[in-house]
Order: C-alpha cells, then sequence, then structure tokens
C-alpha cells in the first residue's frame, strides 16, 4: 500500500475500525496475490472462499440474524479496502451485496427468515440478468415457463459477474405472461453451464461471461417479482462500481508512491538526482494520491445520501420516502460522473512519473487504468451527466433502472393505480439484483 497508509480521512462511524480490522488481514492476503493473478489469469476461488468463510457478504444482515449490522456508508468503506486490494473481488460480489438488500426489503415471513440464514451462513449470490441477444429494451429472451406443476428458465445471459463463484444465481426472465421476475436457483442445478468466457481487457477475473439455462427446474418460492425491489436499488448498485474505482485509485497512489521511493534512474534534465526528492515528480505522487483521496470521500457523501434513502421507506410519509430516493440517484449520478474522471486520470498520470520502465508487463501498472476504464463504462458517465442536468434545470424525475437492449428508450419509473411515480426496478441490465 505504498510508504504509506494513506491520509484516506476517519471512517464513516465511531464503530468502523473495529469493524473494518476484522477483515483487514483478509485484504491483506488478498492483496498479497493480485499482481500474480493478474499475471497469469488466476481466478478468484481462493480469495472469495475466504471472504466466505468469514461471512463478508453477511456485512448488512443484522447482528441479532448472524450478520455483522453495517450501515451502508460502512460497507462501502469497506468495499473501497477491499478494491485496493483486488478491483476483481469486489465487482465479482457486487450483485450478491445487491440482493442482500433486496432481502433485508422483504416482508418477515419464511423467505426472508431463509435467505438471511443462507447469507449469513456464507452463501454468496451470483447474476445472470444481461442479455446481448434480440430482446428489446426491457424485455427478456430468457423464458420461466410452466411445465406441470414445475417451473424452468431456459435461455442465454451475459455479463454474469461474480457467477464462477457463487452458490445461488438470480436470474431475469420473462413469464408466460409477459411478466418480468427474477429467480434463484442454485449454481449446481441442473441446466446451468457457467463459462469463463469474458474477454474485456480489465476487470479480468471477475467472471464476467456466459451462463447458459437449459430447462433449469425453478422453485416457486424463488421468483421475485418487480416489486420486491429497494426504491434506493439503483443508487446502490452505482456506488457498488464507485467504491471500487476509489480503492483502484488508492492502490495506483500507493504503488506508485512505492517505486518513486524505491527509483535509483533518473534523468539528465531531472530536477533532482532521484526521483523521490524530485519535485515535479512528487507533484505527480501528490495529485495521484490526492486524487484517491476526493474519490473515497465523494463516495462515502453519496453513501450517506443511500443510507438517508433506506430508512426513509419505513417511513409513513411516502412522499418523503421518494424524495430521498431522488435524492440518492441523483447523488449518486453526480458522484459517478466525477469520481469515474479522478481515477482514470491517477490511473493514468502516475506513468508520467515512473517513466517507460513502469510499461514493463511484469510490473502490471496497466492494471489500474485497464480496470477503472472498464469499470467507468458501465451506465454511461454521458447520460448520467444528462440526468443531473435535466435534474438541476428542469426538476426531471432521474431514471431508476438501467436497461439494454433493442429499440426505443423505456421509461423506468413504475406508476402506482393512483397515478404517483415509484421507483422500479431494473430489467435487462447490469444493474441491481
Amino acid at each position: 500500500m505504498g510508504q504509506s497508509s494513506g491520509v484516506w480521512g476517519r471512517g464513516p462511524s465511531a464503530d468502523y475500525e473495529q469493524l473494518a480490522e476484522r477483515f483487514r488481514p483478509a485484504f491483506r492476503l488478498i492483496q498479497a496475490g493480485a499482481l500474480e493473478r493478474e499475471l497469469n489469469r488466476k481466478l478468484l476461488h481462493e480469495e472469495i472462499r475466504l471472504l466466505k468463510e468469514q461471512r463478508f457478504g453477511a456485512m448488512r444482515i443484522p447482528v441479532e440474524e448472524g450478520g455483522f449490522g453495517a450501515s451502508i456508508p460502512e460497507l462501502f468503506q469497506l468495499l473501497i479496502e477491499l478494491s485496493e486490494a483486488d478491483s476483481n473481488v469486489t465487482q465479482a460480489l457486487r450483485i450478491h451485496f445487491g440482493f442482500v438488500e433486496r432481502v433485508l426489503r422483504l416482508p418477515d415471513g419464511d423467505r426472508k427468515r431463509r435467505w438471511l440464514r443462507r447469507i449469513a451462513d456464507g452463501a454468496i449470490v451470483g447474476n445472470a440478468l444481461t442479455e446481448t441477444g434480440g430482446a428489446q429494451v426491457g424485455r427478456y429472451e430468457t423464458k420461466l415457463a410452466s411445465q406441470g406443476e414445475r417451473l424452468r428458465v431456459s435461455g442465454t445471459k451475459f455479463y454474469s459477474t461474480g457467477t464462477l463463484y457463487a452458490d445461488w444465481i438470480i436470474v431475469g426472465a420473462e413469464r408466460e405472461d409477459g411478466d418480468i421476475v427474477t429467480a434463484l436457483v442454485p449454481s449446481t442445478a441442473s441446466g446451468v453451464e457457467i463459462a469463463d468466457d469474458w474477454e474485456g481487457f480489465g476487470q479480468t477475473l471477475t467472471g464476467s461471461g456466459t451462463t447458459i439455462f437449459r430447462e433449469t427446474p425453478v422453485d416457486p418460492d424463488e421468483v421475485y417479482a418487480r416489486d420486491t425491489y429497494p426504491a434506493y436499488a439503483a443508487a446502490f448498485a452505482q456506488l457498488v462500481h464507485l467504491s471500487t474505482l476509489a480503492g483502484i485509485g488508492r492502490a495506483a497512489a500507493g504503488d506508485a508512491a512505492t517505486a518513486i521511493a524505491e527509483r535509483r534512474r533518473t534523468y539528465s534534465h531531472a530536477a533532482a538526482g532521484r526521483s523521490s526528492e524530485d519535485p515535479q515528480v512528487l507533484q505527480i505522487a501528490g495529485r495521484v494520491h490526492s486524487q484517491a483521496y476526493a474519490a473515497g470521500a465523494v463516495v462515502q457523501k453519496a453513501a450517506e445520501a443511500v443510507q438517508r434513502a433506506c430508512d426513509a421507506q419505513d417511513a409513513e410519509d411516502a412522499a418523503f420516502a421518494d424524495r430521498s430516493s431522488v435524492e440518492a440517484e441523483i447523488e449518486a449520478a453526480q458522484a459517478q460522473t466525477v469520481v469515474a474522471r479522478l481515477v482514470l486520470e491517477a490511473a493514468s498520470a502516475l506513468f508520467d512519473a515512473l517513466g517507460a520502465s513502469a510499461t514493463i508487463r511484469s510490473k502490471a501498472l496497466d492494471r489500474y487504468w485497464r480496470n477503472a476504464r472498464t469499470i467507468a463504462s458501465h451506465n454511461p458517465l454521458i447520460y448520467k451527466e444528462r440526468i443531473v442536468g435535466d435534474y438541476a434545470v428542469n426538476g426531471t424525475r432521474p431514471a431508476f433502472a438501467w436497461q439494454t437492449g433493442i429499440g426505443a428508450p423505456v421509461h423506468s419509473d413504475q406508476t402506482t393505480g393512483d397515478g404517483d411515480a415509484r421507483p422500479g426496478p431494473p430489467s435487462s441490465s447490469q444493474g441491481f439484483a
């Protein structure tokens, strides 16, 4: 982590340090092997297993249910630290934490208790939501059909992030009546084929490839309607990406500081005999570190908005709850437009301080830019900037889902019978679980 642990600011709560210290030894082990995994394309099975053993996936589960009872800002601060160790791991767990939020908002009953126990025991959920076929925006080619008294799901998904490492898979599908639902199936269920065929130049170990379902059996009690999504779903999902970016920024800053401190060679036209004493090089190191600091601070500010939206869902004032969700979505979009650029610039600027030798493949310093560029390509910045501008200028309500497909855009709010708009969940997307 460089010559210093970084002046990153205090944690989001008085209890944060105690919570984080529980997992930092695991983070250090994950970080120690990150370069080797990158160079040799070694998948994350051991790293995910380590976090499962420590029940990291139960971070948001209440203490009385076997979890750690972390707040949303505490969770995202931990994800920043995990991403500093290896951003692939955080992204592989993104949909899992999204599904946990969904479980927390379920009505009390057998279904909720069953999932609270599974997650507290270490179960990890992966995703099979996005399709790259010919489905229209807001629809699925993947079908959930009845066969007698049984349900079967069939279809092909891509961007199945984390599914290689998951115990359960959440599948987006279309029922025979056209209704869009999600279903949970075990990753070992019959008819499930998971391929490690992700070819992106960044985040290469996340398992974001193809998942195929061939008449895979589905328990009817594991089928979830759209209205089980939390109102703050999209903002939460985006902040996992932003936490990942902030962690990449920290890792880049740490490696840059270490490399500058160790560097012995210099240039005839440099300002000092060593890079560690060169004011121009130190300026770049300071800029990269400051950009990483700013990225983390912005993420935490947006996390506070998502926490407020979460808390507001239990309020009797429906208008207040809705306004809190709108504000959380806008704050997450504002954060995205800034954090992505901060980290991309930091990941590129470190090469100005280190010279051509920094491009040696065995150092893999390029992974920070590649990983950041890949994460920042989700949910395009140009649309988020427009959404923020439209809200600031015209008070226009933001979209609450990220849908992909063929055809005209679909407005992502659901409207209740009384004409009052409510945030709706994503359909064919890389959004919330």
